[in-house]
């Protein structure tokens, strides 16, 4: 199929420039102004006053994936979905082994729960335990299964989480297949403390969710996290960044040379702690990990946003029905974690970013799709709009405007964590590998 786009403003992350865009066979084959094309093309598109994009990249989603109140209410058929409404056509999920289970033998199954996927899709493999094997299998991750990140959590140690001797080994291990650590920071034993200590005093309601997730445990985590894989010559990439103090251990990594990445979130950015304060009902679709914090926080991830101290914003998409939520009606510890995001990212950061000058609108085409190419090795193939490039390409209509709500979002959950927030921006048409997959 052929496609010509006219009339549009192409936008990259080092730049703009007014030019048409031809599409062929699923690659971008042309760019410039009144570009011609031998064959006439199947389909014209007028993107008068919008802009051009590469499609977003979510670097961090969940789907389908299991809990005590059973799977995320999106599976990757209505999960991808909801990603190209949003103007997302590239994701990367979670291969998460159960204990015994070869990393090669988690992806295929992995691999067979995506097989309804609608978007581009890619995974981060989660190494949950140590065994002699583990450094073969991490390297054949790397060099036959094409997967080069690994997901390792510094909480959640009665599960699936690392203890330090353990992470050591997998960062050197991984350094050594010429991959990628992807970290979950928090200090997990000292949470368990202080969750003990409130279920102890019978203080078990959603507030008190994020009063055992402090900060500073998520800070120490980070500063932890960065030592170790400077020990281990590994790259690092911090999930879910949600805290100002983190920023510090963050950006002097980087200063001193070393290879670290990192992320938020939308509801990092833009919702705060006092959500913990209410029934129930109000409060529960907000307990996710790590927690909101402070409007102070808010403020420090959009000034890092703005410098380059966070180079990538993900969503961490896993939404539970308030009715999964209800499962942990009666003790804070047994809620189901997590939200939906993957529809919302694009238009908040581009309301909430670019229209109240926070972020240029090329550093949102950087922090929504160029860089998260760029660290997981997808550039030049995505990322940008470019001769040679994969057509995974939006045109954003700046002027369209939005009520996100539960009612009519396509995400499958009955809540939603940005229910009312107001947005103006949002994807006119979206193309994947050459073919329209959402034309409004």
């Amino acid at each position: 199929m052929t496609l010509l786009i006219k009339n549009g403003t192409i936008v990259n992350a080092d730049g703009s420039q007014k030019a048409d865009v031809l599409i062929r066979h699923g690659k971008i084959v042309g760019i410039e102004k009144n570009v011609k094309s031998e064959i006439p093309p199947d389909k014209i598109i007028d993107a008068s006053n919008c802009y051009i994009i590469p499609g977003g990249i979510d670097p961090h989603v969940h789907m389908h994936l299991p809990s005590p109140a059973g799977f995320s209410s999106d599976d990757f058929g209505s999960g991808s979905r909801a990603a190209i409404f949003g103007g997302t056509t590239t994701f990367i999920d979670f291969v998460t082994p159960k204990k015994g289970q070869t990393l090669s033998e988690a992806i295929k199954h992995r691999k067979s729960e995506a097989a309804n996927c609608l978007a581009n899709y890619s995974f981060h493999v989660s190494p949950v335990e140590w065994r002699d094997s583990m450094e073969d299998e991490i390297r054949d991750c790397v060099s036959n299964e094409g997967f080069r990140t690994f997901k390792v959590y510094m909480a959640y140690k009665d599960s699936i989480g690392l203890n330090d001797e353990v992470l050591l080994k997998v960062m050197k291990a991984v350094s050594k297949a010429g991959g990628m650590v992807t970290v979950h920071c928090e200090m997990g034993d000292e949470i368990e403390v202080l969750r003990e200590k409130f279920a102890g005093e019978n203080l078990l309601s959603p507030k008190y969710h994020p009063l055992s997730r402090p900060a500073e445990a998520e800070a120490k985590a980070v500063e932890k996290a960065i030592a170790l894989a400077k020990t281990a010559d590994c790259p690092l990439y911090i999930v879910h960044v949600s805290a100002g103090e983190s920023l510090k251990h963050i950006r002097q990594a980087q200063k001193n040379g070393q290879q670290v990445f990192a992320e938020t979130c939308p509801q990092y950015l833009l919702l705060d702690d006092s959500k913990y304060d209410g029934a129930f009902d109000q409060t529960a679709p907000f307990v996710m990990s790590p927690p909101l914090r402070k409007k102070s926080d808010n403020l420090a991830l959009w000034r890092a946003l703005g410098d380059g101290g966070l180079q990538t914003v993900g969503t961490d998409h896993c939404p539970f029905t308030l009715a999964q939520k209800r499962f942990g009606e009666n003790d804070f510890r047994k809620i189901p974690n997590g939200a939906g995001g993957v529809e919302h990212r694009m238009a908040l950061l581009f309301t909430y970013g670019v229209l109240e000058g926070k972020i240029s609108l090329e550093q949102f085409v950087a922090l929504t799709s160029t860089n998260a190419a760029k660290i997981f090795g997808f550039y030049p193939a995505k990322g940008l709009i470019a001769p040679g490039a994969d057509a995974d390409i939006v045109i954003w209509n700046p002027e369209k405007e939005g009520t996100i709500s539960a009612k009519t979002h396509h995400q499958n959950c009955d809540i939603s964590i940005f229910e009312g927030v107001k947005t103006k921006g949002a994807p006119e048409l979206v193309i994947k590998t050459g073919i329209i997959v959402l034309e409004k």
